[in-house]
């Protein structure tokens, strides 16, 4: 159910995607151009109430166990990263949409995997991830873009499932060498539209590395670009991809916004924290128990594990199904109020009570009658 109404809502909130004009001037370093801008120069978007990125408050985090594990095709091939190139506000791969894939993880279909950016700040030492959890940002995040297949071919733009990955800077000098690798382009498209064959073998598991793809958060919300469109899938791996510092300072030394003499480096490339408005962000984490309590905000209808209390109106986001153990899937912290968990029944047992019970009762007034 859960799965078909995310497919509905993000299908609706994209049907004008293929239709709506992308020729708006927009920028990061420019207070009229920037995103502080662009609710006023992309207002039919750019202003919705389900935008991204968001900060992710883990507290209010909802278990959702339909996030399962994906399935990645073409990840492991190292003739999928085909293009690097300087959009003049990112740095874009183009991928092997034909031989790269993602499903699973309850997205509604087959995406093919078309490119991925990057957002940073100004060096390592300083914030430059989109996405936050509690609060925390990275200097690096990484978008791998994913679009709905259509006719099981054709990649369609009417609904986008977007995979953030947090970039983590280490001590390390020229680590990962799939980074060192990446990294090698950055001099031959220092200036805006340019670009560069990928020539190197190089494969998106190795860019990923050390990321564990089944621990990740899950919401509704929209491109972090102009036009802004809603209805985006978003996925949010809670692992970070650990790159050394000098490879991280690469991007905001090397890469500029234009093909001037006098252009401004390429840095602080991300859009700031949008409302969460009342949306459900939901987390599964393979194998392992999820811990800390749901806390519904005031006045938004939630959905949870725990049984409401009196006078809040919740749903119930997983049913758990016959024979299914669901106990401790939430671990109460020391001197919290928790409301138990009841464990499902099987139908046995449904069929033992509803004959047990009723027998004791007649052997009860058996018994009492003679007094």
């Amino acid at each position: 159910m859960m799965n078909a109404f995310i497919t509905c809502l993000a299908a609706c909130l994209l049907h004008v995607v293929s239709s709506t004009p992308t020729s708006i001037s927009w920028c990061y370093h420019k207070p009229s151009c920037s995103d502080v801008a662009w609710p006023i120069i992309a207002e039919k978007y750019c202003n919705g109430t389900r935008q991204s990125p968001v900060d992710i408050v883990t507290t209010n985090v909802q278990a959702n166990t339909n996030l399962t594990a994906f399935t990645f095709t073409g990840y492991n091939d190292n003739a999928t990263l085909t293009e690097i190139k300087n959009t003049g506000t990112t740095i874009q791969v183009t991928l092997d949409h034909k031989k790269m894939h993602v499903e699973g993880g309850d997205l509604p279909g087959l995406f093919a995997s078309t490119e991925f950016h990057l957002h940073w700040g100004n060096g390592s030492t300083t914030p430059g991830s989109e996405h936050s959890v509690n609060g925390k940002r990275y200097p690096m995040e990484l978008h791998i873009v994913n679009k709905a297949e259509r006719n099981g071919s054709v990649p369609s733009d009417s609904i986008l499932a977007a995979l953030g990955i947090f970039i983590e800077a280490s001590n390390d000098t020229g680590k990962p060498e799939s980074w060192k690798t990446l990294t090698s382009y950055l001099a031959k498209i220092a200036s805006a539209e340019d670009k560069t064959r990928v020539t190197n073998k190089l494969t998106m598991d190795d860019l990923l590395s050390g990321v564990d793809r089944t621990k990740y958060y899950r919401y509704l919300g929209s491109l972090t670009t102009p036009n802004c469109d809603e209805g985006v899938i978003w996925t949010i791996f809670k692992d970070p991809i650990k790159v050394s510092r000098d490879l991280i300072d690469l991007f905001t030394t090397t890469v500029y916004i234009n093909k001037t003499s006098n252009s401004p480096l390429m840095t602080n490339t991300f859009r700031g924290v949008q409302p969460i408005n009342g949306r459900i962000v939901m987390s599964q984490i393979a194998d392992t128990k999820i811990t800390g309590l749901i806390k519904p905000t005031s006045g938004t209808k939630t959905t949870s594990l725990i049984k409401p209390t009196s006078g809040t109106k919740t749903t119930s986001l997983i049913k758990p199904t016959s024979g299914t153990k669901t106990t401790g899937l939430i671990k109460p912290k020391w001197g919290m109020k928790t409301t138990r968990i009841l464990k499902p029944t099987s139908t046995a047992t449904n069929l033992s009570q509803a004959f047990i019970f009723p027998f004791l009762s007649v052997i009860l007034l058996y018994c009492i009658l003679p007094l």
